[in-house]
């Protein structure tokens, strides 16, 4: 009975473990990934070049939105949230290479900026300062990924 559980716990080891092939084509994985896609593909595609998941000023931007504080006019936290959106999918934009995807996102925050710089008015001295605070930080780091990418 020893000998039927050994077996079996055996086989179960050895065929649920993956080995992995020695590649022995001349044509490294560098070569395809750069050959992907069509050829009308190929020429229509800017590549941003820059890796967002090690880039401080993206990390920035990813703290600011997680920290944005809530305010009491509801307008303004709703505008808040679609601006913190808009920096969500421009940082996935540019992680995925895509031109278009990028300049809606930046049309979309630019759209949101311009409707909470309107409600600033409406605040407290505290609480415009530290919007204030929270908006230059976000403008800045946009400007400095924006700067990094060629062709800008």
């Amino acid at each position: 009975m020893k000998r039927l559980v050994f077996f079996g716990v055996l086989i179960l080891l050895t065929s649920s473990c993956a080995t992995e092939k020695f590649n022995l084509s001349p044509l490294s994985n560098n070569f395809y990934s750069e050959t992907k896609g069509s050829d009308s593909d190929r020429g229509s595609k800017k590549n941003f070049n820059i890796n967002i998941k090690e880039n401080v000023n993206a990390s920035e931007i990813s703290n600011l939105i997680s920290t944005f504080p809530k305010f009491k006019n509801d307008g303004l936290n709703e505008e808040i949230t679609s601006l913190k959106y808009s920096l969500q999918n421009y940082l996935y934009a540019i992680d995925a290479n895509n031109s278009t995807g990028k300049s809606r996102a930046l049309k979309s925050f630019e759209k949101s900026y311009k409707k909470i710089q309107k409600s600033r008015q409406k605040l407290d001295k505290d609480d415009d300062e530290i919007l204030n605070r929270y908006l230059v930080r976000l403008k800045t780091n946009i400007s400095v990924i924006e700067d990094a990418l060629p062709g800008s």
